[in-house]
């Protein structure tokens, strides 16, 4: 399995991101793109959906809820792109996103059960690793090890942080074969061909411009986005990535008939809640995610898990 050892530019970089994720998680500040901050209002989000769940224990439709959450999809797609690398033709992307550990006890063995008989040549994971945004993360570490030891793609597995991680998770998942993209990007060779894949912190409470500025050094070659969230879609799609791999949304995880969210954390963009979308010539996708958070249920929203085959146009 491949490593991705950091350069001397990159640890320094990364102190300085360190340092300025840290003052954000400890003063509990969201941080916007548009300049804005406010303080989170988790606590009362979660007392909010205290009281829906109790109402849906009472209904007797929580079971069938929490039966829907444990029923993981393997969706597999094929992307095709006229400039994809020859080399790279059949390239498998294993893609997870949002697993939240703890939420659901044993998450991590059925993920394990989906995950082993499938065939793929590189893993990411865009965010959220754990169910709190607040806390000790330390519960998280030995579900992750479990999970992470069954998965040896030859290209390794590359990671973003999501809005519920902190910054300290970095340091003890990256021995475990995880290679965290923060505001960086990495290059992957095949036969002499590369491609490049960039990976940004947190943007929906932790925006900072070191985020948009990994996105603008674009080499222009055949480049992949990896985020948490579809926000810097149009920075992506400027510097002429090809494809933006997001989650965040769980694609709402309580839906309507039909899979209309009720709640989305999608600001505008209504198209970008879960699946396929376009931006400029920009391939994105939205994962609905493996976990669950606030309430361990889902409904009109299976989890997933999606293999993506790159292949290139004849």
């Amino acid at each position: 399995m491949h490593n991705y050892p950091l350069r001397q530019k990159e640890k320094e970089a990364r102190l300085i991101w360190a340092s300025v994720r840290a003052t954000l998680e400890a003063f509990r500040f969201k941080t916007k793109r548009s300049g804005k901050k406010s303080k989170s209002n988790w606590t009362l989000f979660k007392r909010l959906l205290w009281i829906f769940q109790f109402l849906l224990k009472l209904t007797g439709v929580y079971k069938r809820g929490l039966a829907n959450a444990k029923n993981i999809n393997v969706k597999d797609v094929t992307l095709i792109f006229e400039d994809l690398p020859p080399a790279f033709n059949g390239f498998k992307i294993l893609h997870l996103s949002d697993l939240h550990i703890g939420t659901i006890g044993g998450l991590e063995d059925v993920l394990i059960r989906k995950i082993r008989p499938l065939d793929f040549d590189l893993c990411v994971i865009t965010g959220d690793f754990r169910m709190d945004i607040t806390g000790s993360f330390r519960p998280v570490i030995p579900a992750m090890e479990k999970l992470l030891d069954t998965v040896h793609p030859e290209y390794g597995i590359l990671a973003v942080l999501g809005n519920h991680d902190t910054y300290k998770m970095v340091e003890f998942l990256e021995p475990l074969g995880t290679r965290f993209l923060l505001n960086e990007t990495i290059h992957i060779e095949k036969e002499n061909q590369r491609l490049c894949i960039t990976g940004t912190d947190d943007t929906f409470y932790y925006y900072t411009d070191m985020a948009m500025y990994a996105l603008e050094d674009s080499s222009g070659e055949f480049s992949i986005a990896l985020s948490h969230t579809s926000e810097l879609s149009d920075i992506a799609a400027e510097n002429h990535y090809k494809l933006y791999l997001c989650g965040h949304t769980h694609g709402g995880q309580i839906c309507l008939p039909g899979g209309l969210p009720v709640i989305s954390h999608q600001k505008g963009k209504r198209e970008r809640v879960s699946g396929f979308w376009q931006h400029n010539g920009m391939t994105g996708y939205t994962s609905p995610g493996a976990g669950v958070s606030g309430i361990p249920l889902r409904f009109n929203c299976p989890p997933e898990i999606t293999v993506f085959e790159l292949v290139r146009k004849s």
